[in-house]
């Protein structure tokens, strides 16, 4: 149905785009890949961090009969928040939560040096080296990722050429859904 449709654009349209961002979902490489020619294919940047986090967070509840004892609240949302934008007591809070496991804390500084390339300006080749660096110093940490960023280490280094992302069509999904929602289906 989507090929379908896009297919309706004229191809002077199609051709005009020269870049996606999309998730790393198989099927809309393969639209894009056949419907926009001339696009470059960019694995949208939430994406790629989410799968880094959820393998965090399974570490987290690996670690849960270390950490419940601490009786800190959010411990979940302390390690998924981007260091830079904790405040003091998070900080403080999260420091004490990383004490408790050195396995927890190597992955938690692993994930936001992952956040850290994302944040630094670099060409694409650049952005690879960093990349192909991390993997060797994650593989302990991050299996699931490493092999997901592998099979898709072009279209994540094409994030770098613009950073390109989608989420102002995330933000329109979302929208749409919650209005879904409110109107009961």
């Amino acid at each position: 149905d989507i090929i379908r449709t896009l297919i309706g654009w004229s191809l002077e349209q199609r051709e005009a785009a020269l870049e996606v961002s999309v998730d790393m979902w198989g099927g809309f490489t393969r639209v894009i890949q056949k419907v926009f020619p001339n696009a470059r294919i960019t694995y949208d940047r939430f994406h790629v961090m989410k799968i880094v986090n959820e393998e965090l967070n399974t570490i987290r509840k690996q670690c849960k009969n270390k950490i419940e004892k601490l009786k800190i609240k959010h411990i979940k949302y302390l390690l998924m928040k981007n260091n830079k934008d904790l405040n003091e007591e998070q900080r403080n809070n999260l420091k004490i939560v990383l004490d408790c496991s050195q396995r927890l804390k190597d992955a938690y500084f692993l994930k936001e040096e992952f956040r850290e390339i994302y944040e630094t300006h670099q060409t694409p080749e650049e952005a690879e080296i960093l990349l192909q660096e991390w993997m060797k110093k994650a593989a302990k940490f991050y299996n699931d990722s490493i092999k997901t960023i592998k099979n898709h280490l072009q279209g994540i280094c094409n994030y770098f050429y613009d950073r390109v992302t989608s989420g102002m069509m995330e933000g329109i999904n979302n929208k749409i859904k919650l209005i879904k929602r409110q109107a009961y289906g």
